[in-house]
């Protein structure tokens, strides 16, 4: 089984391929910027008003007039910055010399940018995505936004900006708590999902209705699409609730089955993560509308132990029901998940379960556990010890 840090402060060995990043400190090579931008001239708004492009930077153009969307219009995702960038060498000097230490080092290397962590493919396909939709739709608001989420203090700021401009990432909105919960704002924001290295916070954010998963670092990463955003879903527990999983950990696999096709036309009940398939979808379908179906920017996939004539006939009745399209739906009848995630390259899949969660990680899936319904109370004393350690 593939060794996976349930504490971000543990380096990933592995970088996604396609992605241009340039050295970093977190990233075990020395250096920061090696070009310095001249001081520019801002409006009201803060936006340059000469805008001198520098070496591994593009111009951030806001296309048809739209640069803050409504929450109520968009697709909000809330990342922390413990997922989206890779700050193990920071946490390691918060834990060993406090507090006071842990702000004095950010200031004195702010302006040496944080290498990517395992979401940080997932946010760069968002802003594809998003390109494509202005192009199609320049006044339009229904867009990805992204909010960065932080238990840091302000004075971390500056850093955290220096390394999205340094990346290139559209991402305006902060939330820098101050080691407070950000669980408030982000029903503020109206959230469609959130991800966090905090499993306690996940769950805290599940309870709340918001849809919410733990991303942890990996040693292997695949390469990715970086014009396709991939999202893959597990079925019982994430996109669905876990009613039939209770029957399966109660009274095992040939009372499940009896279950589900007593069962097949009654819809399954929600999950925690079906509003995002929803969100996602609505975005989708903005595409089929200027005819783009062959060429949607978005792709998603069900990714389910269930088997197909046994029981996966209600999954799919559930999903017409609701109105829900589902580009690929593979049913594998309790085959390993890792070899067919191998094969989609899916920039995150959720699963309620850690022992698919490290399957798929062992095979360079980035995977994020949804700590939902009944299975978090089965775990196995290795899935639990590991989870554990991430509190």
């Amino acid at each position: 089984m593939v060794r996976m840090s349930l504490d971000p402060v543990q380096v990933m060995s592995g970088q996604v391929k396609e992605l241009k990043v340039s050295p970093s400190t977190n990233g075990g090579s020395r250096g920061s910027w090696e070009e310095k931008e001249e001081p520019q001239q801002q409006d009201h708004l803060g936006l340059s008003t000469k805008p001198k492009p520098v070496t591994g930077r593009r111009p951030r153009k806001v296309e048809g007039g739209v640069f803050f969307p409504k929450p109520e219009n968009a697709v909000t995702v809330a990342v922390s910055s413990r997922v989206l960038f890779r700050t193990e060498r920071e946490q390691k000097v918060f834990e060993q010399k406090g507090v006071e230490e842990y702000l004095r080092f950010q200031i004195e290397h702010e302006n040496e940018p944080f290498a990517p962590g395992p979401a940080f493919p997932f946010v760069k396909a968002l802003a594809a995505v998003n390109t494509r939709l202005r192009e199609l739709y320049p006044q339009s608001e229904e867009l990805f936004d992204i909010v960065l989420v932080t238990y840091n203090h302000a004075h971390v700021g500056v850093r955290l900006i220096n390394t999205i401009n340094h990346h290139n990432l559209f991402i305006e909105r902060f939330c820098m708590t101050g080691g407070s919960s950000p669980i408030g704002y982000l029903k503020a924001w109206q959230t469609n999902l959130y991800l966090s290295a905090d499993a306690e916070k996940v769950r805290e954010a599940l309870a709340e209705g918001i849809a919410a998963a733990t991303m942890f670092m990996t040693e292997k990463l695949t390469e990715v699409s970086e014009s396709q955003l991939r999202v893959a879903f597990d079925g019982d527990a994430v996109l669905f609730s876990d009613e039939s999983e209770r029957i399966f950990k109660a009274h095992g696999l040939d009372k499940f089955f009896e279950h589900e096709r007593e069962n097949e036309d009654t819809l399954l009940d929600h999950g925690p993560l079906k509003g995002f398939l929803e969100a996602l979808g609505k975005l989708q379908k903005k595409f089929y509308t200027k005819g783009q179906r062959l060429d949607c920017p978005i792709r998603t996939y069900l990714v389910t132990a269930r088997s197909a004539a046994s029981s996966g006939i209600r999954a799919l009745k559930t999903l017409r029901a609701w109105g829900l399209e589902i580009d690929e739906a593979l049913f594998l009848a309790g085959a390993p998940k890792g070899p067919m995630l191998e094969k989609i390259r899916p920039h995150i899949y959720f699963d309620d379960q850690m022992f698919h969660v490290e399957g798929a990680a062992e095979m360079g899936t980035v995977a994020a556990h949804v700590p939902y319904g009944i299975a978090q109370k089965h775990q196995t004393p290795n899935a639990k010890q590991k989870t554990s350690a991430a509190k």
